[in-house]
């Protein structure tokens, strides 16, 4: 099985999403949140940490990290669970880093992930969570 970690970074009603290259082999074409494979040394909050920072360029407080909950597909030798992750807070501003997977970027409000295509059908009702009274949830970047 394949373990794969994401980052939800949300501020306000909006979260980051990357655009997958159409040249990618895997998902092409498609929108996803930032993160990747957990490698067999790391932890799942390590990788999400590593794939933030090599993918759009922020460094995660890693306490201001909480699960919102697994994604899988596939079967036998090609399952796949991908660890979804709201990331509270954060240095830097988000860019593109990796140009080769990603043809970028973009803050999409949360009632609006239904209408996008995306990697995991499932994304958009692990982000509700996300989605409370104003104010209840407020993430700001930290500078």
């Amino acid at each position: 099985m394949h373990i794969i970690v994401c980052g939800a970074l949300a501020v306000n009603d909006a979260v980051l999403l990357v655009h997958r290259s159409p040249a990618r082999r895997a998902y092409p074409d498609l929108w996803d949140l930032p993160g990747g494979h957990v490698e067999a040394d790391e932890s799942e909050r390590q990788a999400l940490a590593r794939e933030l920072r090599e993918e759009v360029g922020v460094e995660i407080v890693a306490e201001s990290c909480s699960r919102l909950g697994d994604l899988r597909s596939g079967s036998g030798e090609d399952a796949v669970r991908v660890g979804v992750w709201h990331v509270g807070a954060w240095f830097g501003s988000p860019t593109n880093r990796a140009p080769d997977e990603h043809d970028g970027l973009a803050w999409v409000r949360l009632s609006e992930l239904g209408g996008l295509p995306l990697v995991h059908g499932g994304l958009p009702a692990l982000l509700r969570a996300l989605d409370g009274p104003p104010g209840s949830r407020l993430v700001e970047e930290v500078a």
